[in-house]
């Protein structure tokens, strides 16, 4: 018969991986990835929040706005 395992997770080991620098990379390059198959008119930002590390592609000209607001572009280019 099997015994019960309970595993119990260091919360402040875990928050300072997910705020780590090799986590920002891995961020950084499936945003970057996103962008690419967006094209012109979109932009990158990475930062560092209280918990974790963040990534984030955003429309930055006009036509980039409309377009994403039209057909939702950027959600269909960070799914890949």
């Amino acid at each position: 018969m099997a015994k019960k395992v309970k595993v119990v997770l260091n919360r402040s080991g875990v928050r300072e991986m997910l705020r780590s620098d090799e986590v920002m990379q891995i961020c950084r390059e499936y945003a970057d990835a996103a962008q690419s198959r967006l094209g012109e008119g979109h932009e990158v930002t990475c930062r560092k929040g209280k918990n974790r590390a963040n990534a984030e592609v955003a429309a930055v000209s006009g036509k980039a706005k409309k377009e994403n607001v039209k057909n939702n572009t950027i959600m269909k280019a960070v799914r890949g």
